[in-house]
């Protein structure tokens, strides 16, 4: 046979393909009118499993059982997708756990940030709920946390990622210890400084002082100088501070010019960071569950078996309902090894209907899905 012909026996299959498949959409129409009746879930794991081990068993040879599983699980996601946009139009709609609302209220908020005056996240503080802002800091994230979990703060004001050092992964564990939500971001760009006592030179340092990230960032010019130790401390300020009550020109803090302007440090070195477009993306942290009316972008997290597909089955359940993911980070779950839990970002509003259908399949399919803001 010839290529023509071999083609035009596909083209014959492949428009039976579609038939059969638009056939099969009727009754999955059919059976969505059977849930929305009923009640039932539209994801039945116990079901999906049978069919999937069913059509293997149909097939002939190892490549086409896996390749039928493959185009299986595919057709059920397309299937679900389908019947959860029938149930949302006949008025069963996800819900989501958020209150939606015109503006992030912040005239009269109380704000807490992890550090002291000077740190950059005092600076995002200031940037996004400007200068006269009733703000305090305290020693860790976790009492940042605790602080808006409680009522004594109304938002805090927390770093996740780096555009250098990447994801401050302790932040994302954190957030699943609490109940807070995320209302907003802002993104600081971190230009560090070499900080020294008056007089000092850097001739005469020996021992650099800073957050673990900021001597990470600049790596290539404190690793220039073999003689200086590199001591982590809990962020930025608290370096500066340190140099300035210890009164020891050997020493020498990597802080930001407003740091060391506050505890009357003087530069050594000007933009000691690696990468000079550095920025540091903070959020914005709130009790309750709010979420912009022109919000754009979703964070969510959920858990999944070590198995092969898992993951790539959850983020078929964006792709088939056409929402674009941002950005995709995975963290170890303590005391089950080879487990994993994923925060993703996505674009979207959660009065979307392309994001609910979305999020509430990955609700029914993950384990322990969360949204943590709209924002």
């Amino acid at each position: 046979m010839d290529l023509g012909k071999i083609r035009d026996q596909l083209d014959v299959i492949d428009k039976e393909i579609v038939r059969l498949f638009e056939e099969r959409m009727k009754l999955v129409g059919e059976v969505a009118e059977f849930k929305l009746e009923t009640g039932k879930q539209v994801f039945d794991k116990e079901r999906e499993q049978a069919k999937i081990r069913s059509v293997r068993e149909q097939a002939h040879g190892a490549f086409n059982e896996q390749a039928v599983q493959e185009l299986f699980t595919q057709l059920m996601t397309v299937s679900r997708r389908y019947q959860y946009r029938l149930l949302e139009q006949h008025g069963r709609k996800a819900e989501l756990g958020f209150r939606q609302v015109a503006a992030i209220p912040v005239e009269g908020a109380r704000v807490v940030y992890q550090g002291v005056e000077g740190a950059y996240s005092h600076e995002a503080t200031l940037a996004y709920f400007g200068d006269d802002v009733d703000a305090y800091h305290v020693k860790t994230w976790n009492d940042a946390m605790e602080a808006v979990e409680s009522g004594a703060a109304d938002y805090a004001v927390i770093p996740i990622e780096n555009s250098s050092a990447g994801a401050v992964s302790d932040n994302y564990d954190l957030m699943l210890r609490h109940t807070n939500v995320i209302v907003a971001e802002i993104c600081i760009p971190v230009n560090h400084m070499l900080l020294g006592l008056p007089g000092a030179s850097a001739g005469d340092i020996r021992t650099v002082y800073s957050h673990p990230q900021a001597l990470m960032q600049s790596g290539e010019y404190l690793n220039a100088h073999p003689r200086w130790r590199q001591i982590s401390v809990e962020n930025t300020a608290v370096a500066a501070r340190k140099i300035i009550d210890d009164g020891d020109k050997s020493q020498a803090a990597v802080a930001s010019r407003a740091a060391g302007k506050l505890y009357g440090l003087n530069v050594l070195a000007e933009g000691i960071n690696h990468n000079k477009n550095n920025t540091t993306r903070f959020i914005i942290l709130a009790k309750d569950h709010i979420y912009r009316r022109d919000a754009g972008k979703i964070t969510i997290c959920f858990e999944l078996p070590h198995k092969s597909g898992t993951l790539y089955n959850m983020l078929g359940n964006l792709i088939y309902n056409g929402v674009n993911m941002r950005m995709i980070e995975s963290r170890p779950i303590l005391g089950r090894n080879w487990e994993y839990r994923f925060f993703v970002d996505v674009e979207g509003n959660l009065s979307d209907t392309a994001i609910q259908n979305a999020l509430r399949s990955v609700s029914e399919e993950a384990a322990n899905m969360r949204i943590l803001g709209n924002y």
